[in-house]
């Protein structure tokens, strides 16, 4: 009886054994489950974890490692092992990124997928190597619009000494700024920034205003689209590069599916949420005066922040769309 006992423990240890000694992969996102960076992150948790891939993905999610500058902190210092975070914070770290945040770059989503999946796109993933990151794939925020609840914003005149809320980038400060708004930045979520009047407005894709149904707490709605906003996936460089070569890349593979994927699901639901958010009461302009935003920037690219050598090589690659 003993020796029947002592195989069937050892069959169920060997049978468990894939799962014992499957590596942990933490990734973390500031989105609840469901939602932008969520999305892409539980799309790649499903690819890697189903089947014998030998790691297990942990997505944590709703913030829970910290903000997105706090969670670019703790891939650096090897707490984790990837996250999807928008590219704004980014420019914290490699001041190159603040090219890709450039207003009014892109004009639709297929000039996006053109740049991003080409020469451009592959440079700045390579860049952030200097960094201690791992660039892996761009997901997709979305056009970014503007939302407030003092006055309609239709043209440059009507955003004059507004205070926009802005992510945690220099590059969005600079333009808000510019614009003859007041940047204030602050960390995601922003529901009790706008609710204590912190700021009249704020800007995001359309799929964060009625996921977080900003709109409760934003009359006016303008669709001026002034930057395109990507996620960024991408994981501790020191950990990327001590896997072997084979599971490199049958994560990359993972990570790549699942950002297209994404992408595609993102864009699909724009109409939907653009006349849900008609319903529920906002007011919209949707076809602002961008012309006099544009005019009001004038050469943009003259701006310091663009003339370092860098950022400037890497803009005019994206300009380039290659």
């Amino acid at each position: 009886m003993r020796k029947i006992i002592f195989i069937l423990t050892l069959c169920s240890a060997l049978l468990a054994w894939p799962v014992l000694a499957a590596q942990i992969i933490n990734i973390a996102v500031v989105t609840r489950p469901g939602m932008g960076q969520s999305v892409v992150a539980e799309k790649f948790a499903e690819k890697v974890n189903k089947g014998n891939s030998g790691y297990l993905v942990n997505v944590i999610d709703s913030g829970k490692a910290g903000d997105e500058t706090r969670i670019l902190q703790k891939l650096q210092q090897g707490m984790l092992q990837m996250a999807v975070i928008t590219a704004g914070p980014y420019d914290q770290f490699v001041p190159e990124v603040e090219a890709l945040e450039f207003p009014f770059l892109f004009s639709s989503y297929e000039q996006v997928d053109k740049t991003l999946a080409g020469k451009a796109g592959e440079v700045l993933l390579d860049r952030l190597q200097k960094a201690g990151f791992k660039g892996l794939a761009f997901s997709e925020n979305g056009f970014r619009h503007l939302t407030n609840n003092k006055r309609p914003v239709h043209n440059i005149n009507d955003l004059q000494g507004l205070k926009i809320r802005t992510m945690n980038s220099r590059a969005h400060e600079a333009l808000w700024n510019a614009l003859g708004a007041v940047a204030k930045p602050y960390p995601f979520p922003i529901n009790d920034v706008l609710a204590q009047g912190k700021v009249d407005g704020q800007e995001n894709p359309l799929w964060v205003v009625t996921a977080y149904e900003l709109n409760k707490l934003q009359r006016y709605l303008s669709m001026t689209g002034h930057v395109y906003s990507a996620h960024i996936a991408s994981a501790d460089l020191k950990w990327w590069l001590g896997l072997p070569e084979k599971d490199r890349a049958m994560l990359q593979k993972a990570m790549l599916e699942a950002a297209a994927e994404q992408r595609a699901a993102s864009r699909t639901a724009e109409q939907g949420i653009l006349e849900r958010l008609f319903k529920q009461g906002m007011v919209m302009d949707l076809t602002p005066d961008v012309a006099s935003f544009k005019a009001k920037l004038g050469n943009y690219a003259a701006r310091p922040m663009f003339q370092k050598p860098e950022t400037a090589k890497m803009l005019k690659l994206l300009f380039a769309g290659e």
